[in-house]
């Protein structure tokens, strides 16, 4: 599809709803905007809630590092189960007295699930094997060998604890992009020897490396939006390209800089002062901006040049 002058272009922050599946909520949003370009920023499961980023039209050139970007989450912990997909809509496996397990317990092992860790990805994931998507063969019965993957836990924090037969823990997690909440749940019953599963998932935040990004307190539900589409002011909830830049580092150009980005060639770097100094938190990039914040680029620092990834004008 061609976009037009005024396909709606930015960034839309849904709380998504349990019983909806991401492409559900991108299907949703691409009818009410009367737009085919709409893409997420990262996959929520159907049982899951919370900030889901949406972005329509140039926005969805940007979704890759938003989808790379770091998630926070909410999380409740079912200890003494174990099931099929890690969480509790899959098939029970195991079921045992747990009552032994007290937040002590929990407090002492969390320090052995924040930083690089390792995770085999779950069955149910979205991950390819041989050209199929693992969840595709787990509904057929069939589990393959995974490679064990790397993902960071910047924050792992107890929040509450429910004892019991089947204890239960909340949890608060910042992570990296790529990681398995699920597994992780699994994980921590495994390391106390009594299994567990994911009871609960919400996602608050999606951003950089600080308190940049988009919070739950910026999302609307889907009951909202439909009202809102209903007035006709839908382009009023749409965040600027400029404005959901997770803090990278903005650089204003003059018109001759822009020229030359515009033509896809890069600027000398030494016309901004201190370059290497600036805190680049996404994939070491800067936004290069014009004197309305507009934005205009996505541009990487090489061999004193500043060389656009992606143009936007």
């Amino acid at each position: 599809m061609t976009p037009s002058l005024s396909e709606p272009t930015g960034f839309l922050v849904l709380d998504k709803p349990a019983g909806m599946t991401s492409h559900d909520l991108v299907a949703v949003v691409r009818k009410l905007f009367h737009t085919k370009r709409v893409g997420h920023t990262g996959t929520l499961d159907p049982d899951a809630t919370g900030v889901m980023v949406l972005c329509l039209g140039k926005a969805t050139r940007l979704a890759e590092y938003l989808t790379a970007a770091r998630k926070r989450y909410t999380t409740e912990v079912l200890f003494g189960v174990q099931t099929t997909t890690q969480d509790l809509s899959g098939e029970m496996i195991l079921t045992i007295d747990a009552s032994s397990i007290n937040q002590d317990q929990i407090l002492l092992l969390l320090s052995q699930f924040r930083g690089s860790i390792q995770q085999i990805p779950p069955m149910v994931s979205a991950l390819h094997h041989n050209g199929k998507r693992l969840y595709e063969l787990a509904r057929q019965g069939i589990t393959v060998e995974r490679e064990p993957r790397t993902v960071e836990i910047f924050q792992l924090d107890l929040h509450g604890f429910t004892p019991g037969i089947h204890p239960v823990a909340k949890f608060e997690i910042v992570c990296s992009s790529g990681t398995y909440i699920r597994t992780l749940a699994s994980d921590l019953g495994d390391a106390l020897g009594v299994g567990a599963a994911m009871k609960s998932l919400r996602r608050t935040w999606v951003g950089g490396e600080s308190t940049d990004g988009f919070p739950i307190e910026k999302a609307i539900s889907l009951a909202q939006l439909r009202t809102i589409s209903e007035a006709g002011i839908l382009s009023d909830l749409l965040i600027p390209l400029s404005d959901g830049l997770m803090g990278w580092p903005k650089l204003q150009l003059i018109e001759d800089q822009i020229r030359e980005i515009g033509f896809g060639r890069g600027i000398d770097s030494t016309f901004f002062s201190g370059l290497e100094q600036l805190i680049s938190p996404v994939l070491g990039s800067y936004a290069l901006i014009d004197s309305s914040d507009r934005l205009i680029a996505i541009a990487r620092l090489e061999g004193g040049m500043l060389t656009p990834e992606k143009v936007f004008i």
